[in-house]
């Protein structure tokens, strides 16, 4: 499927508000498994990229460059449209242009800008604090102005409910809305009747975001749907179960002196079909003497 294709499929179930459910995505080898899974999006996650790509806690300390790169490489490893954390924009509005212009040209089907204060911290971590509203609606109106297609989606996040109350988060929420964002994504509720009480005072498509162990409950896809939610996100669920399985295999290593064994790990032939080893081996019979 093509970029357009992707962004068109990906805007057309914003539109109809119908539910997407997009895994967390972090490397090319995560991508692949999500890719392959089904999904109907995936979302590039910043705490994950910050993890993987730089070692880094998701601190503001991963650059534009760094977090365009890997957008650049996960679409086009996969074939589903791709949501992409782009942070605050990066800087002031000029910075938000360049990220918006630089996302679209990676592939990205829709681009999450946050109303932090720069550098940010993880949604889902202590001492968040926001900017202006007007700052941020700002923001999006450049965000808009800057793509060159109306489907390439923008998503306004606000991290307001955890320094400032839910109500104004939703106050926020509605601004954004009004400045045309495309969803609007309140983060960090922290109770179901908290997502109600979202779902039921802003008319716009909302991102719910789970965490698990995180400031939210975790509420299932279902429940989402029928609250009325339009992207629902699991960010970092790729990233820790393929941390803990790793910490746990090297720690076999380690004590036992053996690898944990073939029933706690990919078979290594699934692994160079998922890699596409069969394309290269098909090749090269191809072209052999």
């Amino acid at each position: 499927m093509s970029f357009a294709d992707r962004r068109a499929a990906l805007a057309a179930r914003v539109r109809a508000r119908e539910l997407t459910v997009a895994p967390g995505v972090f490397d090319l080898v995560s991508a692949r498994i999500a890719d392959r899974a089904g999904f109907d999006a995936l979302y590039m996650t910043g705490y994950g990229v910050s993890a993987s790509r730089m070692g880094l806690p998701d601190a503001g300390l991963t650059s534009f460059a760094d977090m365009v790169d890997q957008a650049r490489r996960l679409a086009a490893a996969t074939s589903r449209p791709l949501i992409a954390d782009a942070d605050t924009g990066f800087g002031g509005l000029l910075n938000v242009r360049h990220t918006v212009e630089g996302y679209e040209a990676a592939g990205v089907a829709a681009i999450q800008l946050e109303d932090q204060e720069f550098p940010k911290k993880c949604g889902h971590a202590e001492g968040r604090r926001v900017i202006d509203t007007a700052d941020m609606v700002k923001k999006v109106e450049v965000a808009i102005d800057s793509r060159t297609r109306d489907d390439v989606l923008i998503i306004a996040r606000t991290d307001a409910r955890s320094s400032l109350g839910l109500t104004e988060a939703i106050a926020r929420g509605r601004a954004y809305a009004d400045a045309g964002a495309d969803l609007v994504f309140v983060e960090s509720p922290e109770t179901e009747d908290e997502f109600a009480r979202i779902a039921a005072e802003i008319d716009a498509p909302l991102v719910a975001n789970m965490v698990e162990g995180g400031f939210s409950p975790m509420l299932s896809t279902d429940r989402l749907a029928a609250l009325g939610y339009t992207v629902a996100l699991f960010p970092t669920m790729g990233l820790f179960a393929a941390t803990a399985a790793m910490q746990s295999a090297y720690a076999t290593l380690h004590s036992d002196g053996v690898s944990p064994g073939s029933d706690a790990l990919m078979p290594i032939g699934d692994m160079h079909t998922l890699m596409g080893f069969d394309e290269v081996w098909s090749f090269d019979e191809r072209w052999a003497d």
